[in-house]
């Protein structure tokens, strides 16, 4: 492991005007630490320790973290994701529940004592073509899947060719959300066992209406084969992955740095 000389040199935080007090770290330095402590599973007094012997092995003559800082300034810190080239992507969407543990955790296990869980959802939007996270939302248990699709697709820069998800995201207001932002994007949801066609499905035929026909004419695998819907199984690997990789829980107990960063 090395530092650069950019990053030996941006580590101190560059002066700002105004009121308050003068940050000592740069959000790289502080971005480094929580990158380190999220690939090693370490708890923010194990990190201040890791990057403190690092510096010393490696000569540096850097200010170390402590931990009170990192999880500080983790609430606030932007980490820029995937950017999105000028080919439109095709987005594959999903959710999966995460059950937070508090400081009662290990009583309940010793004792069996039972209290209500709290949980929270979190919503993916991933890449087919390269498999990576573009967008996520952190909501309550009791936010549907297809009320996000509004924000997911408000992170996501460049053009979309096409959104896949599950029988979930067959709602009218997620082809409204769909089409307002990307009008010739292609919406790939399979429609509801009972859902009947448009009353214009003769005249103007809505993509929800050209799903039911195809299943109509080839049946649902058929549809499946056509319609390319097979790619959604990237996106239940991915969280398949997140959810092995986080399994000890959210990384924070402050509300703002829960929200997941990519």
């Amino acid at each position: 492991m090395w530092f650069s000389e950019a990053g030996v040199e941006g580590w101190r935080a560059e002066a700002r005007s105004g009121w308050g007090a003068q940050p000592k770290y740069s959000a790289l330095a502080i971005a480094t630490a929580l990158t380190l402590r999220s690939v090693f599973s370490l708890a923010l007094r194990q990190t201040e320790g890791l990057i403190g012997s690092i510096l010393q092995l490696l000569g540096l003559d850097l200010a170390v973290p402590d931990h009170s800082t990192l999880s500080r300034r983790a609430e606030a810190l932007e980490v820029a994701r995937p950017r999105c080239g000028g080919k439109p992507v095709h987005l594959l969407v999903d959710s999966t529940g995460l059950r937070l543990c508090g400081p009662g955790g290990w009583l309940e296990e010793k004792h069996g004592t039972k209290r209500r869980r709290a949980w929270k959802v979190l919503h993916l939007t991933t890449d087919a073509d390269t498999g990576e996270i573009v967008a996520s939302v952190l909501t309550d248990r009791d936010a549907d899947d297809g009320s996000q699709v509004g924000p997911l697709l408000d992170q996501v820069d460049g053009p979309v060719a096409a959104l896949t998800g599950d029988g979930p995201y067959d709602r009218n207001d997620v082809y409204a959300e769909v089409g307002a932002r990307h009008p010739e994007a292609a919406v790939i949801v399979p429609p509801r066992a009972n859902a009947v066609p448009s009353a214009a499905a003769e005249t103007a035929r809505t993509r929800r209406d050209a799903h039911l026909r195809c299943i109509a004419k080839r049946g649902r695998m058929g549809w499946q084969r056509a319609s390319g819907y097979g790619w959604r199984a990237l996106v239940e690997s991915d969280i398949s992955h997140w959810s092995g990789s986080s399994a000890k829980g959210c990384a924070s107990t402050q509300p703002g740095a829960k929200r997941p960063k990519w």
